[in-house]
């Protein structure tokens, strides 16, 4: 059974709100705007069997948040969110296509994951992460889960630079304990000798970094999404006390 979750948020006096997908029409949206931001915006490769939608084997046994706009009834922005318990039936997780994760065994039974981040360039700034964030944060509270994972995605169209530079910023004040270091399965096919260079970090994984989450080692190259990938991980009891109180007060 899905658990709803809610909340609401006015920007620019229109009305957002999130929660649990609670029928196909609704994942189906989901799953076109997530085709709109990676294929149509960002050239990912995919193998799609209904066009314009991103939809892979994992889809069926997540759980969809989902933001509104209420005033056009349109979703602008969507996680996906795939529990344990679930993860168990399909055999991994989708992080498990990625990356070894063979030292997070003993917190796999505690341990969901987060994927298919995106946000409609219309909704992009921080009022609706926010909004998405409560979204998650409501839903490890009903749940009692204890660890969240998931891939933090960046271009590599520049030669993997901001990759590069981006892994040596975060792993010197972001790197995860040994025993929970993960092993690309897919490393990134550009040297780590590449010159130093400020960079700044994504939104997203600020955010990631703002909640108290690590990196688990260096990131992983997915070819068909033309990005490098950080496998994120957040105890959630961090995310309790800077996140929860905060979005469901």
């Amino acid at each position: 059974m899905l658990v709803e979750s809610s909340a609401s948020i006015h920007k620019h006096k229109r009305t957002l709100t999130v929660s649990i997908a609670s029928n196909p029409e609704t994942i189906l949206a989901a799953q076109a705007l997530r085709y709109q931001v990676f294929v149509e915006e960002m050239g990912a490769q995919i193998n799609s069997k209904i066009p314009g939608i991103d939809q892979d084997l994992f889809d069926r046994y997540c759980d969809h948040l989902v933001a509104h706009d209420e005033d056009t009834g349109e979703v602008i922005g969507t996680y996906r969110i795939l529990p344990p318990h679930q993860a168990q039936k399909v055999g991994s997780y989708y992080s498990d296509t990625e990356f070894n994760l063979t030292r997070l065994q003993n917190i796999r039974p505690q341990m969901v994951e987060l994927g298919r981040t995106c946000v409609h360039p219309k909704y992009r700034n921080g009022s609706t992460i926010a909004l998405l964030w409560s979204g998650i944060a409501n839903y490890i509270q009903q749940h009692g889960y204890q660890y969240l994972i998931g891939c933090a995605s960046v271009p590599v169209n520049d030669g993997g630079h901001l990759a590069v530079n981006l892994y040596k910023k975060l792993a010197a004040s972001a790197l995860a304990p040994i025993e929970w270091r993960v092993f690309p399965n897919n490393p990134l096919p550009f040297s780590m000798n590449t010159v130093a260079q400020k960079v700044e970090t994504p939104a997203l994984i600020k955010g990631y970094l703002r909640a108290g989450a690590m990196i688990c080692g260096e990131p992983a190259w997915d070819p068909y999404f033309n990005c490098a990938d950080f496998l994120m991980l957040l105890p959630t009891k961090q995310l309790d006390m800077r996140y929860a109180k905060h979005f469901n007060r």
